[in-house]
């Protein structure tokens, strides 16, 4: 059996028994998440472990985020084939092209130089027309391209960053890690120019770096 073929195995079960037995229900994050290979996304030493349900280090002491909280955090987004999203760290860009696989344009922010070039590099050369990239302050999100339907950050503040809910469209959604020693995973919601904030799940993510 070849390589190719041990990792389409690999993330098949990925996908059967680490999100869909957790619940992801959402069929376009599972196409997504079936569709793309994890191993192109770290390093040749820690690819035989690209589909276990755990994170991964990738450069400058960053992660790539474990199969199923990458999933989650899309599916609370509900994202459709019109939406425009705002991406807090890029990272090694694998929750960037789970977003690019669903929604119309992605546009993603990474603070660290080295990052956002091997990110920007790895992204054009698996064809994604569709996802803009910048290295910058996440704190300040992307205000040229704002409202969006939706905003991931995938590194936790200690507070909620306002800049970011105030780029949310009406209706808009986000999906964000808060706090230092004790995390929790937010979801937050903008209707009729109110923000409603609910607790989904305790997590361990980097901390978001920049300046608020």
């Amino acid at each position: 059996m070849t390589r190719t073929n041990e990792f389409a195995i690999a993330r098949k079960k990925m996908v059967q028994n680490q999100i869909e037995n957790r619940d992801i229900r959402d069929p376009d994050v599972l196409a997504a998440m079936r569709k793309i290979e994890r191993h192109l996304f770290v390093t040749s030493e820690f690819r035989k472990w690209a589909y276990h349900d755990r994170p991964l280090p990738i450069d400058k002491g960053q992660t790539i985020s474990q199969p199923y909280i990458v999933a989650l955090m899309t599916e609370l987004l509900k994202l459709t084939p019109n939406s425009k999203v705002l991406e807090i760290g890029t990272g090694c860009g694998y929750q960037t092209a789970v977003l690019a696989e669903i929604a119309e344009d992605v546009y993603s922010i990474e603070i660290l130089p080295e990052l956002a070039k091997s990110a920007k590099t790895r992204l054009k050369a698996l064809n994604y027309r569709n996802i803009h990239l910048k290295c910058g302050n996440g704190y300040h999100g992307w205000i040229e391209h704002a409202p969006y339907h939706a905003v991931l950050v995938t590194a936790a503040p200690k507070q909620m960053p306002h800049r970011l809910t105030q780029q949310l469209a009406e209706g808009g959604r986000m999906v964000i890690p808060v706090g230092s020693d004790v995390q929790e995973l937010f979801l937050i919601q903008k209707s009729c120019g109110k923000v409603e904030t609910t607790k989904i799940t305790g997590v361990s993510f980097v901390p978001m770096t920049g300046t608020p």
